[in-house]
């Protein structure tokens, strides 16, 4: 399973904003400078984030974009099945709307359970993880890098 740069980039973009978390809205234009990331693409991404509840707007001057929860009540996996999808390896795996699996030869096919298992732990480890927790690992490399940089001078 490969994450398209939808998902990529909005979980970048939802990092930026829990980093920013209590501090009011933050402008599209300054996450996309310190993402790197365009203007344009960070509107299509936002949208279904808002859609999906994890993001609010503000509008007018001083206004922009800003978690609508906590950084610790937001998963990684929230954020990537809203922008992917289901992150499951083949369809087989994949229940539609109406709990029918999508792919006629599930039923008999010698390698559906790899992809379940698959799709468990793929599932089971972005649901584990929060905003919180990846500003924490962070913020930890932050500290990290300056205490090795020092260490290096003498």
């Amino acid at each position: 399973m490969k994450l398209s740069t939808r998902g990529r980039y909005g979980l970048k973009a939802m990092f930026d904003l829990a980093l920013y978390y209590g501090e009011g809205p933050i402008s599209l234009t300054s996450i996309a400078e310190r993402q790197a990331i365009s203007v344009n693409y960070l509107e299509q991404l936002i949208s279904p984030l808002r859609k999906a509840l994890l993001v609010e707007s503000v509008r007018g001057a001083q206004g922009g974009y800003m978690l609508a929860k906590a950084p610790s009540d937001i998963t990684v996996g929230v954020i990537l099945t809203t922008l992917e999808g289901p992150l499951a390896p083949t369809d087989c795996v994949v229940m539609d709307s109406s709990d029918e699996e999508l792919c006629d030869h599930s039923n008999y096919c010698v390698t559906k359970v790899i992809y379940e298992k698959i799709y468990e732990s793929i599932t089971s480890v972005v649901n584990s993880i929060s905003l919180q927790h990846m500003i924490d690992d962070y913020k930890e490399n932050q500290e990290s890098t300056i205490i090795n940089s020092i260490c290096e001078c003498k």
